[in-house]
């Protein structure tokens, strides 16, 4: 299945990578529909901005999630939310910052690559309705990302 990304900022090297962790992660969740998402790679100065702008938290962080709209963890995409003219799934926005990717993967001892590989994934699957506020939605969220990071290569070290 064809998914849109619309890429904002970043190298082809990162844009490659995030393109195939967002159409594993969207096969791994048997997306029914071609989806489409926006995707700003920027820097932590950035990131903070928005950080604080929709969230009322002025710091820096790794990723963002901004869903089109509430999905339940698990379900089918529900097909009255398609766009009628692309016949697209529209799933919303996701920020995401080289700069605490790289700071991150110093620190947990992985690749760059894993780790903006894992961020990737894991905003997709916010996106798609998971989360990760109490134990039993956390472990959900997590088996997810442990079962499309080992499909795509990027263990942890």
């Amino acid at each position: 299945m064809r998914h849109t990304i619309y890429f904002s900022g970043g190298d082809a090297e990162m844009k490659k990578l995030i393109r195939r962790c967002v159409n594993a992660t969207l096969t791994h969740q048997k997306a029914a529909f071609p989806c489409e998402v926006s995707i700003l790679i920027t820097d932590d100065e950035e990131i903070r901005a928005l950080n604080a702008d929709f969230r009322g938290i002025d710091k820096a962080t790794d990723v963002l999630s901004f869903p089109a709209c509430d999905l339940i963890p698990g379900e089918p995409l529900p097909e009255e939310f398609l766009d009628p003219e692309t016949e697209r799934f529209p799933l919303g926005d996701m920020a995401i910052s080289v700069e605490r990717a790289e700071a991150q993967a110093l620190e947990f001892g992985h690749s760059a690559e894993r780790e903006a590989g894992y961020l990737s994934v894991h905003s997709i699957l916010h996106l798609l309705g998971y989360d990760h506020e109490d134990e039993e939605d956390k472990g959900l969220m997590r088996k997810q990302e442990d079962e499309i990071m080992e499909k795509l290569g990027l263990f942890r070290k």
